[in-house]
């Protein structure tokens, strides 16, 4: 009997930075590789060593391209990972732009540190450099959906059948991101579905996650363990925040996470056009890699939801299945300064989604104190960050070196959350034939995770375990 054992590296207790070990009889498969972001002493554990050696790794694999899942590649690689990265394609595409992208966020975090004298370290050093993300990136390995295929070597005989001490794995569609999968790994005889994050039922761009049978061990995000989310009500509610703001005069600033989120954003205010139930507005987009994104969007629309690929020939598969009526792309950084500068009433969207960096925190810093402007907030906000302070009701908050008093009117929109609330987990789960022997929850916080267990434990009757950080199971 082969010996097989999980050690979770990450995204154990928190919602950030996940990393799942599996061994097979001594060798080593990182199921994800991502960054720990919020609170600051979460972002520490970035710096520290891996407890095993990266050397060590024999491959990573990826459920999606969202730094709290990959941006942890660079680093692994400079510490000496020199196996492959399974991962779909539309996950390869995005992680060509999330990986340069958060490596020069690096560079100029340490560049910044040493210019103005406030690190510890002499130099101070960035996590890790854009060479570092180039490497990894050249260790991408991509698969198609639903084919099963070696982690490493040759299976024999009987691939997902029969006992074979050699894994392999195959990627589900999690309607979570572009890209977005569940992994489901098959060695000796025992399926792991690696759950990444789940997706939701019913909501526009990206399709339903998909259903799985059954797992010998299955491992669920618990992002929206505790919570429901706004029920659809068709767009009324931000149809009456761009009312508000247009009568007001003012900007509506969107804080968006540049890779998934703005799809769907610019779905609705494209949708709230044709239907006249908004004006049409001038509408910017105000990160470079969120329209990086679009185009590969555009791209693999028969991967996404039939209402935006229906009737378009291969030819008309581009970004104006997203486009409003007076968007405009922003280019350079001049351009994105001089939109800051404009009194005229728009919609800005930018990043980060959690107003953590970006081009969106001078956007804040021109009109989070003037009562005219709207911030409107559309997603998760992990704890320690700025959005989470806002959203929390915060009277002043630091953008840029400076603090500034909040009197922009401040909305949260949390139907457009990608990850699924506990209703909809309970409603993916309810698509196994068979109880899992064990179901690991990871990806939440203290409050989300136990409540899930709770909800699990009490309808379904399954084992349930809370994983802890480094936390080693045996699954053998």
């Amino acid at each position: 009997m082969a010996s097989l054992s999980l050690r979770f590296l990450g995204a154990a207790g928190t919602v950030t930075g996940s990393k799942h070990l599996l061994e097979v009889d001594g060798r080593r498969i990182l199921v994800d590789c991502g960054l720990f972001q919020g609170l600051k002493e979460l972002r520490l554990r970035n710096w520290e060593p891996l407890p095993v050696d990266a050397a060590s790794i024999d491959a990573v694999i990826l459920t999606h391209a969202h730094l709290d899942h990959c941006g942890y590649l660079p680093r692994l690689v400079s510490a000496g990972f020199r196996g492959r990265i399974f991962c779909t394609q539309g996950t390869k595409e995005l992680c060509s732009l999330v990986l340069p992208d958060a490596a020069h966020i690096q560079e100029e975090d340490a560049r910044d540190a040493n210019r103005r004298g406030f690190s510890r370290h002499a130099p101070a050093l960035p996590l890790y450099t854009s060479a570092d993300a180039a490497r990894a990136l050249t260790q991408l390995q991509p698969v198609s959906y639903d084919r099963e295929i070696p982690v490493w070597g040759q299976t024999g005989v009987g691939i997902g059948s029969d006992p074979n001490p050699t894994p392999t794995v195959e990627f589900i569609n999690a309607g979570h991101l572009l890209g977005s999968a569940y992994a489901r790994v098959r060695v000796a005889g025992k399926t792991i579905l690696f759950g990444g994050d789940l997706g939701r039922f019913g909501r526009p761009v990206l399709p339903d996650p998909r259903l799985v049978p059954e797992a010998d061990i299955l491992l669920v995000e618990s992002t929206y363990g505790d919570r429901l989310h706004e029920p659809d009500d068709d767009g009324d509610r931000l149809a009456a925040i761009i009312n508000d703001s247009v009568k007001r005069g003012g900007k509506l600033i969107i804080p968006s996470f540049a890779i998934g989120r703005v799809e769907e954003v610019l779905f609705w205010l494209k949708r709230l056009e044709a239907e006249q139930r908004i004006p049409v507005l001038p509408v910017y987009l105000d990160s470079p890699m969120a329209a990086g994104a679009l185009q590969f969007y555009a791209a693999r629309l028969n991967e996404l939801d039939p209402e935006l690929s229906a009737g378009r020939s291969s030819a008309m598969k581009h970004v104006s299945a997203f486009a409003t009526t007076r968007m405009t792309v922003i280019a350079s950084p001049q351009q994105s300064a001089d939109l800051v500068a404009s009194r005229q009433s728009s919609i800005i969207i930018a990043s980060s989604g959690m107003a953590t960096g970006g081009r969106v925190l001078r956007h804040l810093a021109a009109t989070i104190s003037n009562p005219k402007h709207t911030v409107m907030f559309v997603g998760y906000q992990a704890a320690g960050t700025r959005g989470r302070l806002l959203t929390d009701g915060a009277k002043e908050i630091k953008l840029l070196g400076r603090i500034y008093n909040v009197a922009a009117r401040l909305e949260r929109i949390d139907s457009m959350s990608a990850h699924a609330d506990y209703r909809e987990t309970m409603r993916w789960l309810a698509g196994f034939t068979r109880a899992p022997r064990m179901t690991y929850l990871v990806h939440g916080d203290t409050g989300a995770l136990a409540a899930l267990a709770a909800r699990i434990t009490t309808e379904k009757q399954w084992p349930v375990h809370i994983a802890a950080h480094l936390e080693r199971v045996d699954i053998s």
